[in-house]
Order: structure tokens, then C-alpha cells, then sequence
């Protein structure tokens, strides 16, 4: 029952979203998704695990590596697009291996982009998402 609370929370809090919140959301995913990962493979429960690694990879490549704008955002989101690229074969290969280090790699890549975004406030007057990095439908 409590997984059915859970997932009313996030749809309201989707429904909701603005398109930054969309991206934190997204990012609390993926922090959530490697940590349940993390716990499963130190219970050798290799159902949950590839479930977890599974959604962790989705969250990057489906949600955020989706978002960006390669034309209009230049460098940085050519930069991102690179980093979620490289964080979903480290995803791949923590599922296949075991590989607790590749977990600790993606979420030490991860935090500064999810920090960056923490750091934006979008309910300052006047703020935009950076360019390029506005979430494509």
C-alpha cells in the first residue's frame, strides 16, 4: 500500500513540475534508483538490482540525455550528453559485473550536476533553464 502513496506523490508532484523541477526530480531518481541498487547487490538480490540499475539508466538516457538540446545548448549540453553516455555504460557494467566502484563513479559524476541544478532557482524572477537545456517533448 505504501508503494501506491509513493506512487501518487511523484504523479502529483509531476503533474505539477515546472521543467527545472522536472530535471530534480529526474535527479532524485537516479540517486534513489543506484542507492536501492547498491543495497540489493549487498543482498545478492539480483531481481532488484538490474530492476534498479535498470530504472537509474532510463532516468539518464530517456530522461535527462533526452532533455537536451544539442543545437542550441553548444558545449554544455554536448558536455552533458557525453557525461550521461558515459554514466549509462558505467550503469550497464555495475549490472553486469557487480561493480559497487562503477556505482560510486556514477554518483560521484552525477552530484555536481545534480548540485548545479539544487543551486538554480526557478522562482527567482527572471530565470530561465540554461539554453539548451529546456525539456523536449
Amino acid at each position: 500500500m505504501s508503494s501506491l502513496y509513493k506512487q501518487v506523490g511523484v504523479e502529483t508532484s509531476i503533474s505539477g513540475a515546472n521543467p527545472h523541477q522536472l530535471i530534480k526530480l529526474l535527479l532524485t531518481g537516479f540517486f534513489d534508483a543506484v542507492a536501492e541498487a547498491r543495497g540489493a547487490m549487498n543482498n545478492k538480490d539480483t531481481e532488484l538490482k538490474g530492476k534498479a540499475l535498470s530504472r537509474a539508466l532510463r532516468i539518464v538516457d530517456e530522461g535527462l540525455k533526452a532533455s537536451l538540446d544539442l543545437r542550441a545548448g553548444g558545449e554544455l549540453a554536448q558536455n552533458l550528453n557525453n557525461l550521461y553516455s558515459y554514466v549509462c555504460l558505467r550503469l550497464t557494467h555495475a549490472n553486469l559485473r557487480n561493480d559497487q566502484a562503477a556505482l560510486d563513479e556514477c554518483v560521484a559524476l552525477m552530484q555536481p550536476v545534480r548540485e548545479a541544478w539544487e543551486a538554480i532557482s526557478s522562482n527567482a524572477p527572471g530565470t530561465r533553464m540554461p539554453s539548451g537545456m529546456e525539456l523536449h517533448a
